[in-house]
């Protein structure tokens, strides 16, 4: 039986990017006939991303590495082990057995922005998330142009609390955007999402979180989420290897893909967000907003 590897960041119970990963890959594993060995609470560094890589790569056929930051570690091991094929998912990084698939976060994150632009009545927004690697700089950015465009005035109150998966650090940073006048928060966390809850439901202020529906999940806290579920891609991309396995591509599923990547709004707002929102996705679908790394 074929096997499918798959190396996770943190904890896969996160209900975020961890889990979205996971569950990507058990749903894949099933639906193949595979045989999934998944190791999970790696430390969020390259060294320990690889090491782990390199367990499990000696016995795959499909790896999957599924962090923010594997692709150093996703090259280096995709060329000492060639007859193996490798996705980072959501990387920039491509070669004849590696592969990065992904959700295309910055286009919700943008649509977001806009949302959180005509939300604000005090003309502060926070935003609070763990590590700035390059997947949570472009979601911040894409959220930060679409404030920009919609409300020019309002100012981003931008936090990368040091952890993902800390809800200590990420409730202070929470705090500390509110006591700045935020009365709106979005956040790109792991596990330590809990703690931005808690300040959120503590102080009365409306949050709007990303990778889920956390409007669905939690309708007395958040207002808004940028879904954006990378656990599609991992789904393509083993049916796509099994079937027919091409030279290293980079791919992004984005609004196209409306189960996989918009902004889920909470009923209730003003008319005039939802309508703000949806013209600037069909500027993003038509290619009138282009932003970096979509």
């Amino acid at each position: 039986m074929r096997v499918l590897a798959a190396v996770c960041v943190g904890a896969t119970d996160d209900g975020g990017f961890n889990e979205a990963g996971r569950r990507g890959a058990e749903d894949a594993a099933a639906q193949h006939g595979l045989t999934l060995r998944l190791v999970d609470g790696v430390a969020p560094d390259a060294a320990a991303i690889e090491q782990a890589a390199r367990t499990l790569a000696p016995q795959a056929d499909l790896l999957l590495l599924h962090s923010g930051d594997s692709d150093g570690p996703g090259l280096r091991v995709a060329a000492d082990f060639p007859s193996l094929r490798v996705l980072v998912s959501g990387g920039d990084v491509a070669a004849p057995n590696l592969d990065s698939w992904g959700a295309d976060q910055p286009q919700s994150a943008f649509l977001a922005g806009v949302a959180a632009a005509l939300l604000t009545r005090s003309g502060v927004v926070g935003h609070v998330s763990g590590i700035p690697i390059p997947p949570g700089l472009r979601g911040r950015d894409a959220f930060a142009a679409g404030l920009r465009r919609a409300n020019p005035s309002a100012r981003l109150h931008s936090t990368f609390c040091g952890d993902q998966n800390d809800p200590a650090r990420a409730e202070q940073a929470t705090e500390q955007a509110i006591a700045a006048g935020a009365d709106l928060v979005f956040t790109m966390l792991n596990a330590g999402r809990a703690g931005a809850i808690a300040a959120c439901r503590r102080r009365g202020v409306p949050q709007i979180g990303n990778v889920r529906d956390w409007v669905a999940a939690m309708p007395d806290v958040f207002v808004g989420s940028a879904v954006a579920d990378v656990g599609h891609a991992v789904r393509h991309w083993v049916a796509a290897m099994l079937q027919d396995p091409a030279p290293g591509r980079i791919r992004r599923f984005g609004l196209e893909a409306a189960a996989v990547v918009r902004l889920a709004l909470a009923p209730g707002l003003p008319d005039a967000v939802g309508a703000a929102v949806r013209a600037a996705e069909a500027a993003l679908r038509c290619g009138d907003i282009r932003l970096p790394g979509s």
